[in-house]
């Protein structure tokens, strides 16, 4: 049994940080449809599908990812028939989602608005760049622009003059793990009110949010923060530090760290009286960041983690993605995963990383063919006959 069992969504949605919602709702047991435009279907079913390393009989990297466990419904939108076909769905579902531009949903009618006449404990939830409301709703928006506008590229990288996205997609997956938030709190909420509601998840806002205690820094300071590569404005030493095959990560937050860590590493420089205190290392971090590199450089990265390890002092290799994939921790928490393809065969990748102590089943089912589940999906929630169905396909209403 998964936790969400029950629930049925209908996905809109392209790219990434919709499908990650998606994704992780499906993960959760969620019945995920993906209503998908007919002809070539979502846009990432075509990326990197024919590139021979992140492709796999057909299905790129993102689709093969963000799509698991989720069924296809292949439906025109924009027809008034397939229109009434997708508001038939609607009747039996519990939420909507999509990360249409700002107005596109409006212009198609299937906003909350629409949808709520038709079925009024329906849950909608769109994910646009700058939110719905505002005179810049309506600007386009991506990962990359949303991490410059926010303020988090600014502090992102060596030094000011060269400002650098996260690695990782934070806009996008950021946004679309707010999202999940706000549906299962609106979900929740429908249980208490019995009546559904539209989330508005701007991708900016999530940003904002994540700028958390150094966004308040500024407002009480004036000062705006400046990016200082690996280290830390408090903590020293709290760095990434060169070893003989690589690099490692080391972070003193307290002073028992720093005594822990200089039994370690044994170097006479270092233990100076004002060092003992947090402030004292403060003050002289480059002389302390460059006397544990040499010291550092002269021995293996797997030889300093499992020797600070057994001190407890916090310490990690700055893995590859082939190192952290396999990683003994890693695989025994199951965050790495087979997913089998429609077609045959499996694709490893990331797995669920949230572990419940009851409903904690883990389960992939393999990304669908676009419309590989129109047929059943509109008999099982809409009650549709073959012939209402097969009149459907030779209109061009819809696909299977």
């Amino acid at each position: 049994m998964k936790p969400l069992e029950g629930i049925k969504v209908l996905d809109l949605t392209h790219m990434l940080a919709g499908p990650y919602a998606g994704m992780v709702l499906a993960d959760l047991g969620a019945d995920v449809v993906k209503v998908e435009p007919l002809g070539t279907g979502e846009m990432t079913r075509g990326l990197l599908s024919d590139d021979p390393n992140n492709s796999f009989k057909g299905f790129g990297a993102y689709f093969l990812t963000l799509n698991r466990n989720k069924k296809s419904v292949s439906l025109d939108l924009k027809d008034a028939q397939g229109l009434d076909v997708f508001y038939d769905l609607v009747k039996s579902t519990d939420v909507v989602l999509n990360n249409f531009s700002a107005g596109v949903v409006k212009k198609l009618k299937i906003d909350y608005d629409h949808l709520s006449k038709i079925n009024s404990k329906i849950i909608t939830c769109s994910i646009t760049g700058f939110g719905e409301t505002g005179k810049h709703s309506s600007r386009p928006a991506y990962d990359q622009i949303v991490q410059a506008y926010s303020g988090g590229m600014s502090i992102t990288g060596a030094d000011a003059s060269t400002p650098t996205r996260a690695g990782i997609p934070i806009g996008d997956l950021g946004s679309g793990l707010f999202s999940v938030i706000g549906m299962l709190s609106a979900l929740l909420s429908r249980e208490k009110t019995g009546k559904g509601q539209h989330l508005d998840l701007s991708l900016l806002d999530v940003q904002i949010s994540l700028l958390t205690y150094m966004a308040t820094m500024q407002t009480l300071s004036g000062v705006n923060p400046e990016p200082i590569g690996n280290a830390h404005f408090v903590h020293v030493p709290y760095n990434s530090f060169t070893t003989q095959n690589g690099f490692v990560v080391i972070a003193v937050i307290t002073d028992a760290f720093w005594q822990e860590l200089l039994n370690i590493v044994d170097i006479d420089n270092l233990r100076k009286e004002e060092f003992k205190s947090s402030t004292g290392r403060l003050q002289n971090q480059k002389f302390i960041e460059s006397e544990l590199n040499k010291k550092l450089s002269t021995e293996t990265s797997e030889h300093w983690i499992n020797a600070l390890n057994s001190a407890k002092v916090p310490c990690a290799p700055i893995n590859s993605f082939s190192q952290a994939l396999s990683d003994e921790q890693v695989i025994h928490r199951n965050m790495v995963v087979e997913v089998d393809h429609p077609d045959g065969g499996k694709v490893k990748m990331p797995g669920n990383p949230i572990k419940l102590s009851y409903t904690d089943e883990d389960s992939f089912s393999p990304p669908p063919h676009l419309g590989q589940h129109t047929k059943e999906t509109l008999i099982e929630w809409c009650n549709y006959s073959e012939s209402e169905i097969e009149e459907l396909i030779k209109k061009k209403v819809i696909a299977t």
